[in-house]
């Protein structure tokens, strides 16, 4: 993990952030724009967390935290970083993150088709529970 540095994002990196999952990210979301980057931010400043290598954003991750829950968004890592340790390097920090406000367990939101996706959550620990769906309703 040569020269990573993990370090949460601040509010005026939200275009930065929004260019990288264009690039490194599967899947769009309707919160995808500075608004709803900078909402979380400011909501919950360590929520996003960011992997740089050599001053480059190379990988990241969402780690919301609600009181009650933690949930797992937009993980991510650019094509040339991958394999290289940089998501085990995101989710320790989520991970840490977690446990030190108190959460129980993780729970990641990982596209259906996206098979690499898949595999990288489950050689990190994770696993599927079939017997959930996810249920949206757009509010704009």
């Amino acid at each position: 993990m040569n020269n990573l540095r993990i370090r949460t994002a601040g509010a005026d990196e939200a275009g930065t952030v929004l260019a990288f999952w264009a690039e490194a990210a599967e899947g769009t979301s309707i919160t995808d724009d500075v608004d709803g980057v900078t909402r979380l931010i400011d909501r919950d400043p360590g929520a996003l967390i960011l992997a740089e290598r050599d001053g480059k954003l190379v990988g990241s991750v969402i780690a919301g935290w609600d009181g009650w829950r933690c949930s797992l968004y937009r993980l991510a890592v650019h094509p040339s970083h991958r394999r290289q340790g940089v998501a085990t390097a995101l989710l320790e920090a989520a991970e840490e993150r977690f446990t030190r406000l108190g959460g129980r367990r993780g729970d990641a939101m990982v596209l259906e088709e996206n098979d690499r996706a898949q595999r990288a959550w489950a050689a990190a620990g994770y696993r599927r529970e079939n017997h959930w769906r996810r249920w949206v309703k757009p509010y704009v």
